[in-house]
Parts: structure tokens; sequence; C-alpha cells
């Protein structure tokens, strides 16, 4: 698959071959919506609390006499429906951890990634550099390229000027290709990413598939 080379002009330089099993994958909303529903469940600390009617303070003694006053029997006044009674079935601290097998955390990656791609939501970028760190700089490549309000920028290989000139720009996040994933690219509309980051992704995540069926074909054959 064959995608177009930027320059930080928003100019058209060139195109770049890059592979189908990482940016040409096929769409899967189902295991895309899996692994973020996961990743959002991995974020809650789950320390919400309450107390039970056993947990707060008071009660000991019973409010009134069970006859002869014309009320209602009342056994405590920390009973739930007493104000500043305990609480039934609330939070109680517990853990929201989801274990999303690699795989899965894999495929949902790259299916994003090539959604982003058939939505021509991606900008590759031959280069990025500034000869000065200014955030007036960095917005103007942004500006030219159309990154747009929400932009994800994966910058391998640049220098740290760069980091330093887009830390304030709102709504832009930035990420090496190693930590990049699935809720980011969901939660942003455009995906910006230098060539170095391109290959870096390559690596990461292409040919598992092809090692999976050398893998299985080998067994087959000494079977």
């Amino acid at each position: 698959m064959e995608l177009p080379l930027w320059n930080t002009q928003g100019n058209v330089v060139g195109t770049v071959q890059v592979r189908d099993d990482v940016f040409g994958a096929p769409p899967n909303e189902a295991l895309i919506h899996q692994v973020v529903v996961g990743q959002l469940s991995n974020t809650r600390v789950g320390t919400a609390s309450t107390k039970t009617r056993g947990e707060v303070s008071g009660g000991g003694r019973k409010p009134r006499a069970q006859k002869g006053l014309g009320r209602a029997r009342q056994g405590s006044i920390r009973a739930p429906h007493w104000k500043g009674g305990g609480v039934v079935f609330g939070p109680r601290p517990r853990s929201f951890r989801h274990n999303t097998p690699r795989r899965m955390r894999r495929l949902s990656l790259i299916s994003a990634l090539s959604d982003k791609i058939r939505d021509d939501q991606l900008v590759v970028l031959d280069s990025l550099s500034l000869e000065t760190s200014k955030t007036a700089e960095m917005a103007g490549i942004l500006n030219a390229i159309e990154a747009g309000p929400s932009a994800i920028l994966v910058a391998d290989g640049v220098d740290p000027s760069v980091l330093k000139s887009a830390r304030n720009i709102p709504r832009l996040r930035m990420l090496p290709a190693a930590l990049l994933n699935t809720l980011d690219l969901v939660k942003h509309r455009k995906v910006i990413m230098t060539l170095d980051a391109v290959r870096r992704a390559e690596q990461l995540w292409g040919g598992l598939s092809d090692r999976s069926a050398q893998g299985r074909a080998s067994t087959e054959a000494e079977a």
C-alpha cells in the first residue's frame, strides 16, 4: 500500500510504501469497542465506598418503646431508612481490572489505524524539525497539514525542541509508536506520524500473523 508523504509546509512531496498487514487491516468495530471498554475499565480506581448500618456510628439503643406510643416500631436509628443511617447496596472498594489478550490489542490497534487511512485522517510526514522551540511555529505546521482541533502526534526520532513546542497546544496528544493504543486513536480525529514512527509501527505490529502461519506450518510438517 502506498500513502502520500507530506512535508511541514502542507505539500505532498512523494509517496511511501507501507505494510498492508498494519495499515490495510479490515475493519472490526466490535473488537475496537471491546478493547476500548477494557482500557477505560483499567483507568477506574475503584475506591468509592459507603458505610453499611454496621459501620455507621450510633444506634446502640432502641430509639423508642415497642408499644404504647402509636408510632411505627423502630429498632435502631442507623437503619437504612433513617437519616444518617447505613446505605444499602452502596458502592464498595473493588477492582475493575480487565485483562485483554495481547493479540486482541494488536488487532484492534491496526484496525483503528487502517480506519484512519480509509477516512483520510492519517498524515505521514517526511520529517519534523523546528529551528526554535516555539509553540507558534508548531501550531503553524499543524495548520498547514490541516490537523484540526483534535490530533495525535506519533513522532519517533524527533528532537526535543519539537516536543517542547507541542506540549502547550490544547487537544494535541504526543506519543511514541511503542505507546500507541486503540483508545487514543478513537479519541482523536487526526493521526500525524513521522516516517520513523511508521517504520517503528511496522516493526512492532507487522508480520506477526506471518510468523504464526509459519509456526503452524512447521508444526504440521513435524507431525
